[in-house]
């Protein structure tokens, strides 16, 4: 590999950047369609049309010139910047549909070729014209980049001759036409192609619009440049500037040299008024051949470098590259697409969709400059600095631009790159590169973090299961694993916090990241660390207190109880100070034997509330976190719920019925039953209808007598369960 990079090519500023980019902007629409911008729009008119083009893509350029300057930008130009910054997918999604539109670019700049050469040569065969041209150009792109480069140097000493026509002409005298009220601001009569039916501003603009979409042709190059931070931006501005002069020049020269009627009905006015015809003939040939070599060569280095990141099927193979570095396979299929797309011979249907998706581009680039300037990362510290209003102009100036251009059309565009976009988020695409998209989502979360930090003890609304689950035995959570992500499935979080006595050797760590690996593989968030600490109660409290000062900080504390737990020593302690702390609390017990069944069926015990059945509000006891859990083990195991309620007098039963009622149609629980029994609780416990799990309120005492009873008494797995106070399940 070392000695394939050695050979390439590396070119500078001047023929890397400039001389492309000022060859696709100085395209057959200065030659051909100026006098008519001009005999509609007048000369006013023209020079605010030719304004208004450049300063949108001047403010593309400058911010393209903000974001190279700022990264290691590799192959493909604008597709590079956008994947380094947004990811692949977003590359991507940008990357194929601009691959497309700059083969359909070369294709309609081989027509123009043609409908020039045969206005020289009406005899010739325009397909055999057609097929010679895109042979020439195949071939010198195949050759190499180089080639390429010295072509396009012939080609802009013939543009410049073609120029020095024109100001010999305008030497000699052709300036002559008085500036008249209708060329000063033009009457917009329209073209011949519609019998002179009228026309407005905007729609002379978006004819002569395309003239200043080709400022990405050196940016294509970006891959092959010496010094892609200095050449980029200092080509394509210079590039931008003597474009912008040369047109309002010949905008002036025009509107002194011919009649609105001549410059309306004769497309090749200056053929006519410049001093020698033939040179502004080669010079439009000139022009639409540098733009077709320009556009064949840039698009082959998008393919290229979508091959290189495995954006496409066969990306080995787009991939490949010759002895001196050229992509020649990519080169290949490109030369094919081309080819097929001039079999079609008239691309006037989808020609608008070339110049929307640069114009998409355009837009992307802004996008990306307004995110790296938002989200003030250190990570943003370009050589070449923009003012804050730059890309917000460009990108508003770009969407306004497509939409005045063709309104249809755009929507189409949009719509091709959404999705593709949607097909390649399907893909797992693996970026070889850190993209901005870490620090966007780290961004809107601290602007979440900052916005909601006032009401943070009013979030029931916004609740989710956040689950601290402590862990010094990794079996008894692998036992555990799939409660636990149904408990949290699909929103909630689960963070694992290992407690062990610090050892060199120690593994906890590792088995814990695995763990919260296997998580978040199957659709939960999950985080790992470990304290070191003799103490376990002590090192699981300190965890809680903390993590009081994070926005992100779990709201249950899940305690799993084991044989081996010292219920009173371990366990207790960190139960009263999660309740200190206002964190809610799951101790479960699994049954040995029972473990969790089928899952089918979830009790939840109403306790006695002994006369006090009203709603008081939203406050209906330590009953909230219990229903919220057996909710989402319901959802996620597809079971039933069933609140039962026991109470001591049977002259309570009418209310406690009512209650449940109540609180499942507050609580929108539908298809949940309701049962409530009347005698001794312990008595009812033993002979309740059995569940796979029952879920139990337990007492601010945190009786271990209770816990070991209930399990046995119910056979089955129980989870018991102390409010926090921030949840409801009624909100």
């Amino acid at each position: 590999m070392s000695s394939t990079v050695k050979n390439i090519k590396k070119f500078g500023t001047f023929g890397g950047v400039f001389t492309p980019t000022l060859l696709t902007i100085l395209g057959v629409i200065m030659y051909l369609r100026l006098g008519w911008v001009v005999g509609n729009a007048g000369l006013l008119g023209a020079w605010l049309i030719i304004l208004i083009s450049f300063i949108i893509t001047l403010c593309t350029a400058l911010s393209m010139s903000a974001i190279t300057t700022n990264i290691r930008i590799g192959a493909g130009g604008a597709y590079a910047i956008v994947s380094q910054a947004l990811g692949l997918e977003v590359g991507g999604s940008l990357g194929i549909p601009r691959y497309i539109s700059q083969g359909l670019a070369v294709t309609m700049y081989i027509f123009g070729f043609r409908e020039g050469w045969l206005g020289i040569f009406p005899e010739h065969n325009a397909f055999l014209v057609d097929i010679i041209v895109f042979a020439s150009l195949f071939t010198i792109a195949y050759i190499s980049a180089n080639l390429a480069i010295k072509t396009q140097f012939l080609i802009m000493g013939v543009i410049v001759l073609s120029l020095v026509s024109i100001v010999v002409a305008a030497y000699n005298g052709s300036m002559v036409q008085p500036l008249s009220d209708s060329l000063s601001w033009g009457t917009f009569k329209g073209s011949s192609e519609n019998d002179f039916g009228g026309s407005s501003f905007w729609i002379v603009f978006a004819v002569f619009f395309p003239a200043a979409t080709g400022i990405m042709a050196g940016a294509n190059m970006s891959g092959e440049l010496k010094d892609p931070k200095r050449s980029i931006p200092r080509g394509t501005l210079w590039a931008i500037g003597v474009s912008f002069v040369i047109y309002m020049l010949l905008a002036f020269w025009i509107s002194r040299s011919a009649s609105e009627e001549e410059l309306l009905t004769n497309y090749y006015v200056m053929v006519d008024k410049a001093y020698f015809g033939p040179l502004i003939i080669a010079g439009v040939l000139g022009a639409t051949f540098s733009s077709a070599l320009a556009s064949i060569i840039g698009s082959s280095r998008i393919l290229y470098a979508m091959g290189e990141h495995k954006v496409l099927p066969y990306s080995n193979v787009l991939a490949g590259t010759s002895n001196n570095g050229q992509p020649r396979n990519a080169m290949l299929v490109t030369g094919v697409l081309i080819f097929f797309t001039l079999l079609l011979r008239n691309l006037n249907a989808v020609a608008p969709l070339v110049t929307l998706f640069f114009l998409i581009t355009y837009a992307m680039i802004n996008i990306v400059v307004i995110i790296e300037q938002r989200l003030g990362l250190i990570s943003y510290r370009p050589i070449f600095k923009i003012h804050k209003w730059v890309p917000w102009f460009g990108l508003i100036s770009s969407i306004f631009a497509m939409f005045i251009i063709n309104p249809s059309v755009s929507l189409i565009s949009i719509a091709i790159v959404l999705m593709v976009y949607w097909y390649l988020s399907r893909q797992n695409l693996e970026t070889p590169f850190e993209d901005v998209r870490s620090g966007l989502f780290v961004s809107f979360a601290e602007w979440a973090a900052k916005h909601t930090w006032g009401m943070k003890k009013m979030q029931q609304r916004a609740w989710k299961a956040n689950l601290m689950v402590p862990v010094r035995d990794v079996n008894g959570l692998k036992g555990s694993f799939e409660f636990l992500r149904n408990i949290a499935k699909p929103k909630g979080s689960i963070k694992l916090l290992g407690i062990e006595p610090y050892s060199e050797d120690g593994n906890l760590a590792d088995q814990l990241e695995n763990i919260s690996s296997s998580f978040r593989t199957k659709g939960v968030f999950s985080s790992s660390t470990v304290i070191h600490t003799e103490q376990f109660a002590n090192g699981i409290n300190y965890g809680s207190q903390a993590l009081q000062g994070a926005f992100f900080r779990p709201n249950i504390m899940f305690l799993n109880l084991q044989d081996h737990d010292d219920y009173d020593n371990e366990l207790k302690p960190v139960m009263k100070e999660s309740m200190r702390l206002e964190i809610g609390i799951l101790l479960f017990n699994l049954h040995t034997t029972a473990l969790l069944g089928q899952r089918n069926t979830i009790n939840v015990w109403v306790s006695d509330r002994k006369g006090d059945w009203e709603f008081g509000g939203l406050d209906i006891g330590n009953l909230d976190l219990s229903i919220l859990v057996a909710y989402k083990l319901k959802m996620n195991w597809k079971a039933r719920i069933r609140l039962i309620t026991v109470v001591s007098d049977p002259k309570e039963e009418n209310n406690a019925k009512t209650f449940l009622k109540s609180l499942t149609q507050l609580a929108r629980l539908p298809q949940t039953l309701t049962e409530v029994y009347i005698g001794n609780f312990n008595d009812i416990v033993t002979n309740a209808p059995s569940a796979d799990l029952n879920i139990f309120g337990m007492q601010d005492t945190l009786p271990y007598n209770f816990i070991k009873d209930m399990t046995k008494k119910t056979s089955s797995s129980c989870l018991f369960v102390r409010d926090s106070g921030h949840e409801s399940i009624l909100a």
